[in-house]
């Protein structure tokens, strides 16, 4: 009679345990597609073996707990990958913009960068600068044309114009990215905030069961990716401490500076815009962050973007001063360009218009020395040795410049293009460990399926062996 309680306890047991694989199994399909999610095995145990009279015998199985399939490192290695891809893409999405804030058609797809030949562009400063001393020399060539007057003076309005405009909009972009980075140091100390509270759960969960808590676990590593495409940090789990974790970021002097420590987040991360610095941690320290989204957008703001600016300036200021010192020499007329405009990097003077443009000093009609003086200033190399704002001619500096912009922005694009392509190979070996397999899944759903049913038979045998015995005893 004990040996067939026995066994029905065994195979009851045993019902259970091949209830939660198939339970497992379907959790692990049903998340397949989400993202963080790492596949879970049911770890099943014996309940040991007890001695009878024909020898030691097992006493059954049991559901002892749910092992995570994890990779640590794969996991760090990913968050790194996250971090310079985060890094890059926001650098080459904001130079993207930059580019057609400038309004040039920059082909950066040869191995010289080159901007549009300005003989058939029809916009951006490139086209600008040229239309401007074409302009003027056809005004040199016939002194006493209204019409060609006409059309000198629109096209210094529009040369302005459009490099007023671009960098307009190019300090505009870099408010936007300043706004952006501030914003997304508030997400980053939310994150700061949810990991430190996943640490309390987790503990509490292992408290007395280490590793049991892999929900929490996968949404902790959820949020830490998600932290990595805006900075770069290092994640340990904390020894002796239950399965709780610490964020670090490298520190300028080098040291690991800790933002968030079991339960507590320490200090946070914050900004000096001016600086475009990052400190963080209690006392604040100064971060140096070399991934993620923050320093990207700081690295293209004062970098390339800043760059530009002051090009534009430097061509602006050289366009003013030799333009005008080749309209009015002497100093004591009206000048051509604004000398200190009011708005803009350049302007026109407020008394020119083309009934007051001069083309000779003697006020000669049909005089043509200022304007062939202005015409040079096309073709004269300038130094910024000799005290020139720029080197070179000025539509040659400006298409350097852009130029050297469009290979920035190609040189980004390329090594996103790589990193994405590592950041995927991390991914597929990471999946290879922590992914669900469907096969596989299936093929465990039907191992448990079929364990179920064999346990449900041997119930089925032990319910008919005991139903003989009891009602044969008592018949």
């Amino acid at each position: 009679m004990s040996g067939l309680i026995g066994a029905l306890d065994s195979a009851a047991k045993s019902l259970a345990t091949q209830s939660e694989g198939v339970q497992l199994a379907g959790k692990n399909l049903a998340n397949a597609n989400t993202p963080g999610y790492a596949r879970q095995r049911l770890v099943i145990g014996s309940l040991g073996t007890v001695q009878t009279s024909v020898g030691a015998q097992s006493m059954g199985t049991q559901a002892v707990g749910i092992q995570q399939i994890r990779d640590q490192f794969l996991d760090a290695q990913m968050t790194r990958e996250i971090a310079q891809t985060g890094f890059l893409q926001t650098q080459d999405e904001n130079l993207l913009k930059a580019q057609a804030d400038l309004g040039e058609q920059i082909d950066s797809t040869t191995s010289s960068t080159t901007i549009s030949d300005t003989g058939s562009a029809t916009s951006g400063i490139s086209a600008a600068i040229s239309g401007f001393f074409s302009a003027v020399e056809d005004v040199s060539a016939t002194p006493s044309d209204t019409g060609a007057k006409q059309v000198l003076v629109e096209k210094a309005d529009l040369l302005a114009n459009k490099i007023n405009v671009s960098d307009s909009r190019l300090a505009s972009l870099q408010q936007d990215i300043s706004a952006q980075n501030a914003n997304d140091l508030g997400t980053v100390n939310d994150i700061l905030k949810q990991v430190a509270s996943l640490n309390g759960e987790i503990q509490k969960y292992e408290l007395n069961a280490p590793g049991s808590a892999v929900d929490l676990r996968d949404e902790r590593q959820s949020k830490l990716e998600e932290l990595a495409q805006y900075m770069d940090f290092t994640a340990r789990e904390i020894p002796d401490s239950h399965g709780q974790m610490e964020i670090t970021a490298k520190g300028a002097d080098g040291s690991d500076i800790p933002l968030v420590s079991k339960t507590n987040v320490l200090g946070g991360v914050s900004a000096d815009d001016a600086a475009g610095t990052f400190t963080g941690g209690a006392p604040p320290k100064q971060l140096s962050l070399q991934g993620g989204s923050l320093e990207g957008n700081i690295q293209v703001r004062d970098g390339a973007i800043a760059q530009l600016r002051e090009n534009l300036q430097a061509v602006a200021n050289q366009l003013t001063d030799s333009v005008n010192k080749a309209y009015n020499p002497d100093g004591t007329g009206n000048n051509f360009f604004a000398a200190a405009p009011a708005t803009g990097l350049i302007a026109l003077d407020p008394t020119l218009s083309y009934t007051s443009l001069q083309t000779a000093s003697n006020g000669d009609a049909g005089g043509s020395d200022l304007a062939r003086a202005v015409a040079a200033v096309a073709t004269r190399q300038f130094s910024t040795t000799g005290g020139d704002h720029i080197t070179g001619t000025i539509s040659g500096f400006y298409t350097k410049a852009a130029s050297g912009f469009g290979q920035s922005v190609a040189s980004v694009d390329s090594k996103l293009t790589d990193q994405l392509t590592v950041q995927s190979l991390i991914g597929t070996q990471r999946d290879s460990v922590s992914g669900v397999s469907q096969d596989e899944e299936l093929t465990d759903l039907m191992k448990y399926q079929r364990g179920y049913q064999a346990s449900a038979r041997v119930l089925t045998v032990i319910d008919n062996l005991l139903d003989v015995v009891v009602n044969g005893l008592i018949k």
